[in-house]
């Protein structure tokens, strides 16, 4: 593809091997194709691939309304040549239209479709003089929200549905902006290490471990390469927080402590942080992600014991005092920063979640003494993956009960971890039974569920 620029030669095959199922983009956008690129061609790159899987269904809308048959079956590599066109044009003011326009046409053409160039050209073409249909943007219910926001109807509906139309319109406006990149900061010489460098910082107004960064590129930094500084989104921070504060305080003396699903690591940092006397189990089922658990924790090897094992299959009853079962789930409380799992989500994968989630913390549950905690946590929007698997794990178990996160939280106040915006923030957040979930849009977070327990027998 020597006729197109290094940058949308890349952004072209991370689009197509996301559309054809081989990988994740996150994934793709840290790997050698990206990180050999220079710096200005990293960028544009990275903002294409992302930009397309964000506004992916409203530019399909656009495409297919300049198509001479709209219904036409397109071949994949077309299409996603057509979607780089089309977002430039229509989000990416500093490009000028015939280079979003040449580059897609010279992209299908050595993909192998020198045929459909000249259709390529010509819907780019048309949706630059604005000729496509305009996107209904009265945004009055899921179904007028959905497509002018680039989000699953049926996602729509259901967030409508459980939370109400302004919080689903706030949900789907954090799903399609750039993440924010936060950092964990663990003391105020490693912050002003940052900002030697020319880090810019601002102050997380819920975690006082929480910096912002509004310019500068930290993983550049000494102290990132060393492990001193890490980035992590608020949410997924406050939720190590309260692991490590699942009794009266930090650090209160927990001995055994089991991360149930413990990649990529940064919560088991914090556990680690917290509970310096503790020994740690983490547990991984993928022997890829283990690999890049144990690098990563390779500073607290000492104190934690990494395991390659299923989480619902530990073995152990009653040996810890404190469990944290952080499931995999949907992730659509991360839909900014994974994009693409709208696209590959169904509404059937809800029920295949659930039932491991249910699993794994069952195994949690049994995994802890009697009087022990288990924090319980997604990063799901969805009833089925949240609360529901809390209730039916409790009320089968006959020896567990859930707990409010509420004095968790003003111990975590307390010991200046919270801040008292945060506290105030975040007591609104909790559901009746104690909860606490983040919407996107309402904190400036992703999107998060956890729930306490208390083993009772």
């Amino acid at each position: 593809m020597a006729g197109t620029s290094a940058a949308r030669r890349a952004a072209f095959d991370i689009l197509a091997a996301v559309e054809h199922g081989k990988a994740h983009s996150d994934e793709l956008l840290r790997g050698k194709a990206i990180d050999a690129l220079a710096p200005v061609d990293r960028n544009l790159a990275t903002a294409l691939v992302l930009g397309v899987l964000r506004w992916q269904i409203r530019l399909d809308q656009q495409i297919k309304s300049m198509l001479k048959k709209p219904n036409a079956k397109l071949d994949a590599k077309v299409r996603i040549a057509l979607r780089l066109g089309a977002f430039q044009l229509l989000f990416l003011d500093r490009i000028p239209a015939h280079a979003a326009i040449d580059e897609s046409v010279e992209l299908t053409k050595l993909a192998g479709h020198r045929f459909a160039s000249g259709m390529v050209n010509a819907v780019l073409r048309g949706i630059a003089r604005g000729e496509a249909s305009a996107v209904d943007k009265r945004e009055e219910t899921a179904a007028e929200l959905a497509p002018t926001q680039a989000h699953p109807e049926w996602m729509v509906e259901r967030w409508v549905s459980s939370y109400g139309l302004d919080a689903a319109r706030a949900i789907c406006q954090h799903g399609q902006e750039q993440p924010a990149t936060v950092v964990r900061v663990g003391s105020a010489e490693v912050e002003a290490e940052l900002v030697g460098n020319r880090i810019e910082l601002e102050r997380d107004e819920m975690l006082s471990t929480a910096r912002r960064v509004t310019a500068g590129d930290v993983a550049a930094t000494k102290a990132f390469g060393e492990g001193r500084v890490r980035m992590q989104d608020p949410g997924s921070q406050l939720i190590g927080e309260l692991v490590a504060c699942a009794g009266d305080g930090p650090g209160e003396g927990w001995r055994r402590i089991l991360d149930c699903c413990a990649a990529p690591g940064g919560k088991t940092l914090i556990l680690a942080e917290r509970n310096p006397e503790a020994h740690i189990v983490a547990c991984e089922a993928s022997e890829r992600r283990m690999w890049e658990l144990r690098k990563r924790l390779a500073g607290v090897a000492d104190r934690v014991e990494c395991r390659l094992g299923n989480a619902t299959e530990l073995g152990e009853d009653a040996a810890f005092d404190l469990a944290l079962a952080d499931v995999p789930c949907s992730g659509t409380g991360t839909l900014g920063r994974n994009p693409e799992i709208r696209h590959r989500l169904r509404l059937e994968d809800l029920t295949r979640h659930s039932e491991r989630q249910k699993a794994i913390l069952g195994a949690a549950l049994r995994a802890v003494r009697p009087g022990g905690r288990v924090v319980y946590s997604t990063c799901s929007l969805e009833p089925e993956e949240n609360e529901q698997v809390v209730t039916a794990v409790v009320g089968e178990s006959g020896n567990a009960r859930q707990i409010s996160l509420a004095r968790s939280m003003e111990a975590l106040r307390s010991a200046g971890v919270l801040t008292i915006e945060g506290v105030e923030a975040l007591g609104g957040r909790l559901t009746p039974e104690g909860a606490l979930r983040l919407l996107p849009g309402a904190l400036r977070t992703d999107g998060f569920f956890v729930a306490l327990m208390e083993r009772t027998g």
